[in-house]
């Protein structure tokens, strides 16, 4: 080992006055941190004339447990498929739910139903059929993009031709315009 060319320097032995001035700066300065705390934090701001409020948001109105106008028998409803989004464009989002009998044969034909919930209360209710199950239709593929409802569905050109299989496949897509729901077809779709 190698000696070092500088004599010993007396601070660099700690001696228990040292870690006495230690401890005693150290507690100083947790005492002087207690008393320089900033004001607690809140999750609103200052009221004020710039300042707004924002909307509650509220979650989409869910279809479990919505009692549906279809006349099923002795079976039950059946939600399929369902998606939500703003449609109407005031700040609540909306479900829309596609709908069939539980059937233990065959394809029973789909209805289409948006659903909302009022400011008030915490209970979907129905504001809107988009389908009605005598349209003999299949919802295939939902989605709400952009405040529209697209929507794939597979139909029948005549009465003739047999349920077990549609000869028709359609996009369509809905819209909320003057209140009410306005169907169109989207570009790009075709029938089969």
């Amino acid at each position: 080992m190698q000696q070092s060319a500088v004599p010993e320097l007396a601070h660099t032995h700690t001696r228990p006055i040292h870690w006495v001035a230690t401890a005693t700066a150290l507690a100083g300065v947790m005492a002087l941190s207690s008393l320089l705390q900033p004001d607690s934090a809140t999750a609103a701001q200052a009221a004020g004339p710039e300042s707004r409020t924002a909307p509650a948001v509220t979650a989409a109105p869910d279809p479990a447990g919505v009692d549906f106008p279809l006349e099923c028998g002795p079976v039950k409803a059946l939600v399929m498929k369902k998606a939500s989004g703003d449609l109407d464009g005031d700040g609540r989002p909306e479900t829309v739910a596609v709908v069939h009998c539980d059937s233990a044969m065959g394809t029973p034909p789909d209805a289409v139903y948006v659903l909302t919930r009022a400011a008030d209360t915490a209970e979907p209710r129905l504001v809107a059929t988009l389908v009605a199950t005598q349209e003999r239709r299949t919802v295939t593929e939902l989605t709400v993009t952009d405040g529209e409802v697209l929507a794939t569905m597979l139909g029948y050109s005549s009465s003739d031709v047999p349920s077990c299989c549609p000869d028709l496949k359609d996009g369509v897509k809905w819209a909320w315009k003057n209140g009410a729901f306005v169907r169109s077809t989207p570009a790009g779709a075709r029938s089969v």
